[in-house]
């Protein structure tokens, strides 16, 4: 039968334990079939694969027909300690996602100027785009820039993508761009995430999720603020409701009531974009109170440094400011400098661990929030006082040493011009209480693609390299000169003899990586090929599309990504799309970027882009390994074969390499060294991409023969280890964070054993299911759960014990003795960062109000917005603008994910979850005269579109600062382009402003101002 959603529901219902959903042919049909015949059929093979929505890492059982080839079953692996076999709506139409009559045969061509496509060969499209790359790499190709540093750049092409492909193809993407020369290089962290990776690098040394999933379930309190759960995340909610079955308290906070918020035992409602101020405040009921972790705040935290006397803070600037001008890409910026630690002789931080010292950074702490008291919290947040009290209360409750707390956030925090101090707040709160490393506690950054963790790892982005090694700059003109750069702040700290000063090795990663890329290459001439960003000057992904509509590039890549909806100011973006000679659009189905020429308002006989669309691999038709948020390095095989012509990722971007290649051997061109000595061949077998290669390759080998300790280590063979890695390029790496990840042991990746140790058991670590960074470590920073003589402050739920030998439970963060070695071994003097100089706006988080705003000033001070926020001057903002006077935020539902682009095409999603629609409260309605149901325009600053109004109890007005509120809320997760009809709406972000973080360039998308008016 065909399925609807009312005979899914029915067949469901009947079949819930005996039977599972398999379809035969190409139709979207369900059939019900025994389960016991459908787990090992004669006629069909089962594979285990891992979800590829969001980064929960949830495992998948695929049957596939033998001989069709064809996917007839997907469901829940029960085996998985993530998932236990559940899935939510999203995993369970997997198999439609695949099995789907939408997705593109054959690679797509559209002409310029022209008003359809037309279907061509693999051929002759990699051959055009392949002309085109070197066409517009040699024509846009610089040598050196105006001050005569030498830069080996690619101006004239742009890359946006890919948090949905595998760790072996983002490695594999990255080296290609670089090899091209390519510094615009972005993908979906910068605008999901990378404020994440910002704060918790300057808070505690690593950038990630510091827990796990499973983990959540130690939990004494759970606080889901900036995120919802429930919806977005739902497996990992059932780690939640098993905290809660334990007797955790679960507080929601967020500006309308969720389906999180109806689990809760506590929920606040707030303004969007006043986190900070709330977290401000209860960083000050904390120190008021008394309630911090002493022995772990002074042992495990920059609490007791002492910082210079130049730091001073005034009416919401810190010192050393400097206002820049309207041509300037950001509003203005700080002198770090007068941010320092005082130093003693041998120039480390002066220390005082009685916290009396006035500049201590305790005490300034104390200063710096003794303004943000509950009734000025209340008033700018539009809080009920009495819960935020409680709220208050509930949570610094868990700074008792043997409790723990958690915060579960994505993208209602990161999302903010203010993005990266929301969350150095929450980290600076953990602290204070003693929550990092320990088992139920972490600030646990829930990611919203699959593989966005690993792409990030893998370094997608303009200013990092794979494992986090900063992106060269024309100011560093040698390798010696940014080997000493990077790694000097870190030698200093290593004075210090309990300071682990991780980055010190430095030199053996970078070398590492550059003889992965470049494997017979000198070190000089591997760093010499790697393009060069201009110094002071950043390329993130608002300023690549502000440059594409200035018409500075003549390609782009858009491979896994639809910027056509995904990207702030989205009408922008589309906009910027029409002033490219060319694109290559990389998706499974056709979308609102690969198709932008015929969209609303598009007349496609004016565009001249030409577009390439190509077709890729959908998730189960491939082999490689994902990296969920929780650091799970986990390995999915291949089930069903491409459906028709389609490749993936990985054979796309090597054959497209090699058709590059094969032109500059044969005509020559600019710079062609980096591209001719690429190590392609070693990601590849038989001529062809393959996964394992280049996980061997991230991993690393042994170039030469090599002795280390004694033993001796046979050129070829895999790295055991980062801590093996040399910096005189005898071994290579494509990633020191993954060393250690599919060693001469084999493919760690791949794991399945549930087995642990009682110490493993007593928290769930799961250490032999997969592999999980670094070295397989569980918890992160997890030496900080126990004091300084190796005794857990929580012995009933250890993460590691020294047992007089050593440390057992998780891999110890650093196996040295107890109190040989601080705790937070990536941080250059070993501590916590309460106080963080290392952020452009500010080394303690303020609150400033969004760059869109009904007022014109707040409570906390004089300064209205960030100081040092990401805009561009040209473009209009509306402040206290009585046009716009709602509070606007976007958000996501279960159903869809991300653009939409694989859920809306997937017919039971669709038929669930069909249109645009936009949340407001019934008053807001009474006062516009909207009725439920009624379709309505939502309008901005920079555009409008249409959405169905519901009229819900789940919004209401909030009273702040005198003045009433109304916040409205609508999903991001619709376009244009399907469903064909238009009846689906089209993207929120055709009203969010081109605003960003000062810090990373993320975009504001979580809240500005709008209006909402009947049509």
């Amino acid at each position: 039968m065909k399925v609807n959603r009312r005979n899914f529901l029915k067949l469901t219902a009947v079949t819930a334990v005996s039977s599972a959903f398999c379809g035969l042919g190409f139709e979207s049909v369900a059939h019900a079939a025994d389960r016991i015949t459908m787990l090992k059929p004669k006629w069909s093979k089962q594979t285990t694969s891992i979800c590829p929505y969001c980064a929960v890492g949830c495992g998948l059982i695929v049957n596939t027909d033998l001989k069709t080839k064809r996917a007839i079953n997907v469901e829940g692996d029960p085996d998985h300690p993530i998932n236990e076999g559940a899935t939510c709506a999203k995993g369970a139409s997997i198999w439609q996602l695949a099995e789907n009559d939408e997705r593109p045969k054959r690679p797509l061509y559209r002409a310029p100027y022209s008003s359809e496509w037309k279907e061509v060969s693999w051929e002759w499209a990699l051959g055009e785009i392949a002309k085109r790359v070197k066409k517009t790499r040699d024509a846009s190709f610089t040598e050196k820039n105006a001050k005569g540093q030498v830069v080996n750049r690619c101006n004239g092409l742009a890359s946006a993508g890919s948090a949905a492909i595998d760790n072996e193809e983002c490695w594999t993407y990255q080296a290609m761009l670089r090899a091209l020369g390519l510094v615009y290089v972005e993908h979906q962290a910068r605008i999901c995430h990378s404020s994440t990776v910002a704060a918790l690098a300057e808070s505690f040394g690593r950038g990630a999720m510091t827990n796990h999933w499973n983990d959540i379930a130690n939990s004494d309190c759970i606080l889901v603020m900036g995120s919802n759960a429930a919806e977005n995340h739902p497996i990992s909610f059932k780690w939640v409701m098993k905290a809660m079955d334990k007797g955790a308290k679960l507080i929601s906070v967020d500006p309308r009531f969720t389906r999180t918020s109806s689990k809760a035992d506590l929920y606040c409602r707030l303004r969007a974009g006043t986190d900070i101020a709330v977290l401000g405040g209860m960083i000050k009921y904390i120190l008021d109170n008394d309630l911090i972790q002493k022995d772990y705040v002074v042992s495990h935290t920059n609490a007791a440094f002492i910082v210079s006397d130049k730091f001073k803070f005034d009416d919401g600037l810190f010192s050393g400011y400097h206002k820049n001008g309207d041509d300037a890409d950001y509003a203005g910026s700080y002198d770090k400098s007068q941010w320092a630690f005082e130093k003693d002789g041998k120039g480390l931080p002066r220390k005082d661990e009685t916290l009396k010292h006035p500049r201590c950074v305790y005490n300034l702490l104390k200063k710096h929030y003794a303004r943000y008291t509950v009734d000025k919290v209340v008033s700018v947040s539009g809080m009920d006082k009495a819960k935020l009290l409680e709220f208050y209360k509930l949570y610094s409750a868990t700074g008792k040493p043997d409790k723990a707390g958690t915060i579960m956030y994505a993208m209602g925090w990161t999302q903010h011009t203010v993005g990266v101090q929301y969350i150095r707040t929450m980290a600076m709160v953990q602290l204070l209480l003693g929550n990092i490393g320990v088992a139920g506690g972490g600030v646990n950054a829930l990611r919203g693609e699959s593989n966005v963790q690993g792409s990030t790892d893998h370094c997608l982005l303009w200013h990092i390299l794979p494992g986090y090694l900063a992106t060269p700059n024309a100011g560093l003109k040698t390798y010696k000169e940014y080997i000493d750069a990077k790694a000097g702040p870190h030698l200093a700290g290593a004075k210090d003899p309990k300071s682990a000063a991780w980055w010190q090795y430095y030199p053996k990663y970078m070398a590492s990586f550059l003889k992965a890329m470049y494997p017979e290459a000198s070190l000089d001439d591997a760093y010499s090929w790697l393009p060069k960003a201009e110094d002071g000057k950043t390329y993130t992904w608002l300023q690549l599309f502000e440059a594409m509509d200035k018409k500075e590039f003549s390609g782009f890549f858009a491979w896994g990504m639809n910027p056509a909806c995904g990207g702030a100011n989205a009408g922008k973006n589309r906009r910027a799309m029409t002033n490219l000679d060319w694109m290559v659009n990389v998706n499974i189905f056709d979308n609102e970027t690969g198709s932008f020429w015929r969209g609303p308002g598009m007349d496609p006989k004016k565009v001249k882009t030409e577009v390439f669309f190509l077709p890729c691999a959908v998730s189960i038709e491939k082999e490689g390994s994902i990296t969920n948020s929780g650091r799970w390095m986990q390995w999915r095989y291949q089930g069903p074969v491409p459906r028709g012509e389609a490749k993936t990722d990985g054979h796309i971007l090597t054959e497209l390499f090699d058709t590059i290649k094969a032109l500059y051997a044969e005509e020559g061109g600019a710079f062609p060294d980096p591209i001719k000595n690429l190590s392609v061949d070693m990601w590849k077998s038989h001529g062809e991409f393959n996964a394992h290669q280049a996980a061997k390759l991230i991993n690393g080998y042994f170039l030469k023969d090599v002795t280390i300790k004694g033993k001796t280590y046979k050129k070829g063979t895999q790295v055991p280890s980062f801590a093996f890695l040399q910096d005189d390029g005898s071994t290579c790496s494509g990633n020191w964070l993954y060393c250690n990840s599919y060693t001469e042991n084999g493919n760690m990746a791949a794991r399945r054993n549930p087995a642990q140790t009682p110490e493993q058991e007593k928290i769930g670590l799961f250490s032999n299911w997969s592999w999980c960074w670094p070295v397989n470590r569980r918890i992160i920073y997890n030496r900080a759960s126990c004091d300084n003589t190796g005794k857990p402050y929580a012995p009933q739920k250890p993460v590691v014990t020294w047992n007089g030998k050593k440390w057992i439970g998780d891999v110890p963060d650093g196996g040295w003795a107890p109190g040989t070695k601080y705790a937070f071994i990536m941080k250059p003097h070993g501590h916590g960062h309460i106080f963080g100089p290392g952020r452009q706006d500010g080394p303690f988080p303020e609150h400033y109000e969004p760059m869109e705003t009904p007022f014109k000033a707040h409570e906390l001070s004089h300064q209205l917005n960030n100081p040092t926020a990401l805009r561009f001057a040209h473009e209009a903002l509306a402040v206290a603008d009585p046009k716009y006077p709602h509070v606007a935020m976007t958000y996501r539902v279960t159903e869809h994910w991300q653009t939409g682009l694989m859920t809306r095409h997937t017919p039971w999603l669709l038929e669930a979850m069909p249109q645009m629609f936009v949340e407001m409260s019934e008053e807001l309605a009474k006062e516009k005269g909207i009725a439920n149901g009624e379709k309505v325009t939502v309008e901005s600053m920079r555009g409008n579109l249409w959405a169905i109004a519901i009229v819900t109890k789940r919004m209401q007005p909030l009273k702040v600062m005198g003045k009433t509120v109304h916040q409205i809320g609508m999903p991001w997760c619709f376009g244009w382009q399907m469903p064909h009809d238009g009846s689906g709406g089209d993207s929120a972000n055709l009203l969010t402003p081109s605003v960003g973080d000062p810090n990373t360039g993320i975009p504001e998308t979580k809240v500005f101002v709008a209006n909402v008016r009947k049509m």
